[in-house]
């Protein structure tokens, strides 16, 4: 990362917007059609726990297609041998504008991107403490694009008053609960298709799907072409 590209305090990562660009290319093995590295389903929905969780802690199939509100319990592997599981409900989709990022240095790359937030709650329903310590341990969720890419999460360090808290904090324990907001730049000025839940390349993803809205403070935007559409008609009935 070049300092003439991020400078303190406008901080954005490049290194994330990378590992979004990246990953549109993983895991496209040449087997499976779609197993491209997207958030797109490879198959049916299965039942089967992939890994080791409390009794009482049903996991949500893999595959499972859910909406914005519903929530899946998950669990996945920060890193070798330590196994966490989650109650995550994504909340709001939302298309949000540069003009909201007032302070931070923004290069080419970066605003050649659409920029969105999603919202999620968060509750640790395992047994390891999954909070972040001396790290910096993001919500593991991607966003899929309208190509069906993964994106990886832009992370900040430092505060970002209008989408806080991507990381868990530095204790999160069993019955902890928090609310997340992750930024995400889609490649292209692309749109933002749904959110996955893919922790490694094999998993089936869970994925939420709902409408776009525009972000508080932005004025409109994608997510209420529907409603504009809707209150000109009325115009026109009345």
């Amino acid at each position: 990362m070049h300092n003439d590209q991020m400078r303190l305090p406008a901080r954005l990562l490049a290194l994330t917007l990378a590992a979004a660009l990246l990953l549109a290319g993983c895991g496209d093995n040449g087997e499976d059609p779609d197993a491209d590295g997207t958030g797109s389903p490879t198959g049916t929905p299965t039942t089967e726990p992939y890994l080791p969780v409390p009794d009482g802690v049903e996991l949500t199939a893999q595959g499972s297609t859910l909406a914005v509100g519903d929530t899946a319990t998950v669990a996945y592997e920060p890193r070798q041998d330590f196994v966490g599981a989650l109650e995550m409900k994504v909340t709001s989709l939302e298309e949000a504008k540069f003009d909201q990022f007032v302070g931070w240095d923004l290069t080419k790359e970066i605003k050649s991107t659409a920029p969105y937030f999603v919202r999620a709650t968060v509750t640790n329903v395992g047994e390891t403490d999954l909070g972040s310590g001396k790290g910096l341990q993001p919500v593991p969720l991607y966003a899929v694009d309208g190509e069906n890419r993964l994106i990886e999460s832009s992370l900040f360090r430092g505060s970002f008053k209008p989408c806080e808290s991507a990381f868990f904090p530095k204790k999160f324990k069993t019955g902890d609960t928090m609310k997340a907001c992750m930024v995400y730049l889609a490649p292209g000025k692309g749109d933002l298709a749904a959110v996955s839940f893919r922790p490694s390349q094999e998993f089936n993803p869970i994925i939420w799907e709902g409408d776009v809205v525009p972000a508080e403070g932005t004025g409109g935007g994608k997510g209420d072409k529907k409603g504009d559409d809707k209150k000109s008609g009325d115009k026109q009935n009345n």
